[in-house]
């Protein structure tokens, strides 16, 4: 079997065939700014590789809540146009094959979950640190969404409701870009000045002004990832996003989150977080992987 693959963000689009349990060569094109426009894309990407293939199925990965009984992208994402319209539907007519869809954190997970570093592992969350935090809860090996698929929108929590900084949930506290602005803030420089990267080295190099923002930022991550792990209690937390780059950053956050364990007198397990594995190609394996176990489903 044959699958053309796609994988739908807010600057590209990436797409390639999943053929003899791999991916072949992934190429990309800049995001269409309207639905007829993509829609000409996807056909004339379907054509040419029929040249050369026999396209089985077409797999999607999207940003927002998909609905799969109707086959709706709900909520809002950075592609506005893909939201509240029967996608699925008009997809399978315009490119006359079966089609699959699913939440782009989700299909990330599905790809750890299947041959990741959560292979084997039951109950899982997927913890992705971006511009804000999203993720995607897996309960006995399959995406739970929850009743108003909303399950895995971590980055709403609020922690610091009364507090003093500004955009108090996980997503504002807990990135290292919104870290980096509030460091541009405190030195009074226009955001973009300077990277979460950058500010995670002026830290090193003594800097505290960029020491203050990477406290702030493990402390009140750490303390998210804590919420996480004793609400939904998972085997293991996999973390995706720019943060997952960076060994070191997984380990302060996982002796940290442990060290709230110690504190809260739970002496029955440790937390492990490790830093995912798919990276780029995550998406795009997991919209493969929905497609399979929706067909597993039906049988």
């Amino acid at each position: 079997m044959t699958l053309l693959t796609f994988d739908f963000g807010g600057t590209s689009v990436k797409y390639t065939l999943w053929q003899k349990d791999r991916l072949l060569n992934v190429s990309s094109f800049p995001t269409p700014t309207t639905w007829d426009e993509t829609k000409k894309t996807l056909l004339e990407i379907k054509s040419d590789y029929e040249k050369s293939h026999v396209l089985n199925v077409v797999a999607f990965s999207f940003p927002g809540c998909v609905e799969q009984e109707n086959g709706v992208i709900l909520g809002y994402s950075a592609i506005p146009y893909i939201h509240h319209f029967p996608i699925k539907q008009e997809l399978s007519e315009l490119l006359q094959l079966p089609i699959s869809l699913e939440n782009d954190a989700n299909c990330a997970a599905l790809a750890e979950v299947w041959s990741g570093v959560a292979k084997g592992a039951k109950d899982v969350l997927f913890v992705v640190v971006g511009t804000g935090v999203g993720g995607a809860v897996v309960v006995d090996g399959k995406i739970h969404s929850g009743a108003h698929l909303y399950g895995g929108e971590f980055g709403y929590m609020y922690l610091d409701y009364e507090g003093k900084y500004q955009h108090q949930t996980l997503s504002g506290l807990g990135t290292a870009v919104c870290m980096a602005q509030r460091y541009c803030d405190s030195i009074n420089v226009p955001h973009g000045t300077h990277s979460g990267k950058d500010v995670f080295a002026f830290a090193i190099q003594g800097d505290e002004k960029a020491a203050e923002q990477v406290e702030i930022f493990f402390r009140y991550l750490s303390v998210g990832l804590f919420n996480l792990q004793l609400s939904l209690d998972p085997e293991i937390i996999v973390i995706g996003g720019g943060i997952s780059a960076n060994s070191e950053i997984i380990t302060e956050l996982e002796v940290r989150v442990n060290k709230l364990i110690e504190v809260a007198h739970i002496k029955d397990f440790k937390v492990q977080l490790v830093p995912c594995y798919y990276k780029n190609d995550a998406n795009l394996i997991g919209a493969v992987k929905n497609f399979y176990s929706r067909m597993e489903a039906d049988l």
